[in-house]
């Protein structure tokens, strides 16, 4: 154990009355430092021995803020620890640097946050000199780390500090409004939106708002809370709303919810030019389907980067329920053709569905199975045929 002295062998097994005698000696050093860089106190911090980081504290000459090769402080060891008492006893010393930061800038501020110790929490706060925002390594404050680990107790006493930032977002743009929405953490999201310094929309890397979080993941009672002050109609990197997430992932509780809203645009289209409606179908989620045909404002004719319908989803997967219900809308258009020159009921054909062709033919008096020419044998090409001219080769 090199470098412990006797002071060290001392705090390190709790003999005060021997820590008490050996401060006596004026040859003796009480700020002595082994080779992982700890004193004492800090020995005494760690195993929780109050009447010895009394003694040590004492004593004018004993440094309260030695660090140690992985930059904790007496103060850290002790938060880091749950030890509550020498946390009060050292923050007694207005010497005490009370924002440390180890090897991933994290303050002692971020392990109560994450222990979820109220007690340590409140007496670092209690600090005037204490930062109630520091950053980490990650980007993440306390606050961040709080709604992470499901402490209401810490979430509350940390907005109780009117210095604190409560939209801080970590390196990728994720506030702890949108992590507890996406984690479903109800009691958090109240507790944060009932600060008004709170953006409800705020947008990670990918453009998501806290309300997109909780709509793709189902969390439907955070979805209620959030539309007391989020946009509905926020649109991700992609071009999806909440509406467009939770149709997409099936989210019927939470699509019912959106739908109730005379504020939520039921026709907005993605990057891709599709709708909410769109992506129920290519997902196969049939009862959102169903719920979003009941809307008259939604539109069925919307095409995508191809021109095509959602009836041209339904024809091509065979889903018969779906086109009946297409058909039963008066305002949706069998006759419409992509930019292909191919109708639903030529994709009828090709499919081999003649119920869903027999649905289409009765319904109207579509075109011809191939508007741009007679039926052949080629298969669909996914995308138009350039215009650009060959070039001839020339023959030597």
């Amino acid at each position: 154990m090199s470098g412990q002295t006797p002071l060290f062998w001392a705090a390190c097994n709790g003999h005060e009355e021997v820590v008490r005698v050996l401060l006596e000696r004026s040859d003796v050093d009480p700020n002595p430092v082994d080779k992982f860089g700890q004193t004492p106190l800090s020995l005494a911090t760690q195993f929780n021995y109050e009447g010895i980081a009394r003694v040590l504290l004492e004593r004018s000459d004993v440094n309260p803020n030695p660090v140690d090769r992985r930059g904790r402080t007496p103060l850290y060891l002790a938060a880091e620890c749950k030890h509550e008492g020498i946390v009060r006893i050292l923050l007694e010393r207005s010497d005490v640097n009370p924002n440390p930061v180890d090897e991933f800038s994290q303050t002692p501020l971020f392990l109560a946050a994450k222990s979820g110790h109220e007690g340590i929490m409140r007496l670092l706060l209690e600090r005037s000199d204490v930062d109630p925002n520091p950053v980490d390594r990650r980007g993440r404050t306390p606050l961040y780390l709080a709604a992470l680990c499901k402490h209401e107790g810490i979430v509350r006493i940390l907005l109780e500090r009117t210095d604190l930032n409560p939209n801080a977002a970590d390196g990728k743009g994720r506030t702890p409004l949108s992590l507890a929405a996406k984690r479903g953490r109800e009691g958090i999201v109240r507790m944060l939106l009932e600060r008004t310094d709170v953006n409800p929309d705020t947008v990670d890397e990918d453009g998501r708002t806290p309300l997109s979080l909780a709509a793709r993941g189902g969390r439907e009672e955070v979805v209620r809370i959030l539309l007391g002050r989020a946009n509905p109609n926020t649109a991700n990197k992609d071009g999806r709303t909440p509406l467009s997430l939770a149709a997409g992932s099936g989210r019927r509780g939470v699509v019912r919810i959106l739908l109730e809203r005379n504020d939520v645009n039921p026709n907005t289209v993605d990057k891709d030019g599709r709708t909410p409606l769109f992506l129920a179908l290519e997902n196969r989620k049939d009862e959102v389907v169903r719920m979003l045909l009941e809307r008259n404002d939604v539109d069925p004719n919307t095409v995508n980067e191809d021109g095509r319908t959602p009836l041209f989803l339904a024809v091509r997967d065979g889903n018969e329920e779906v086109v009946e219900l297409l058909l039963e809308r008066n305002d949706v258009d069998p006759n419409i053709s992509d930019y292909y020159g191919q109708t639903v009921v030529s994709w009828a054909a090709q499919y081999g569905s003649d119920r869903i062709a027999k649905l289409l033919w009765d319904r109207a008096n579509p075109t011809p199975i191939y508007a741009a020419g007679p039926p052949t044998n080629r298969p669909l090409s996914p995308r138009p045929v350039s215009k650009t001219p060959y070039k001839r080769l020339r023959r030597f």
